[in-house]
């Protein structure tokens, strides 16, 4: 059993904890994990991805070419669209449906695309919409968009909550442990 998974967004969104999480969880469970370095302008705003490849035998690479993630989690709408071509067929994309201005769009040069919802579903079997911004705000704090989606995407990963649970109280400072709790719960509920 050999999973790829791509967490994807803009700097500063906080995919350094959602891929620290995951590889806790994932090492917990007693499988072979890689987990890349962030790849992008991070502290500029620019896009970032992050690979998490986990196996029950030895992995290598962290590294994920196009055509073999399993799943990306994407923090912003855009940035599904660019990574688009790194799914296998069949896999899932879930997806904030959160919009932030790359720095063209901001400085005028381009616009923000249109209908990528719509392009996205018309290719992806597998599409799973969240309002991850606004469950953040819910539990709290629009920094916790990363955990909501680490919620939604424990639905599907198969790990268990005692994993889940132990990851939180393992990566998350203690001060923001609770609201970041909350904020996995509603991900896991939405």
């Amino acid at each position: 059993m050999n999973k790829n998974i791509m967490i994807v967004g803009v700097g500063g969104q906080g995919s350094l904890l959602a891929s620290k999480l995951l590889g806790n969880v994932v090492m917990a469970s007693g499988y072979d994990v890689k987990v890349s370095e962030v790849h992008g302008m991070a502290q500029r705003g620019g896009s970032v991805v992050t690979y998490v490849k986990y196996s029950d035998k030895k992995v290598y690479s962290p590294v994920i070419n196009e055509g073999e993630a399993d799943m990306i989690i994407s923090f912003e709408l855009l940035e599904a669209a660019r990574w688009l071509p790194y799914l296998k067929k069949g896999g899932t994309i879930i997806v904030n449906n959160q919009q932030i201005s790359p720095m063209p769009v901001i400085t005028g040069a381009a616009s923000y695309p249109e209908n990528i919802f719509d392009k996205l579903d018309a290719i992806v079997d597998d599409l799973i919409v969240v309002d991850a911004l606004r469950l953040a705000e819910e539990a709290g704090s629009a920094k916790a968009v990363n955990v909501v989606l680490m919620g939604v995407a424990s639905r599907t990963l198969g790990f268990s909550e005692e994993a889940w649970q132990n990851a939180l109280t393992a990566c998350v400072p203690e001060k923001f442990l609770e609201l970041n709790k909350k904020a996995f719960v509603l991900g896991q509920n939405r």
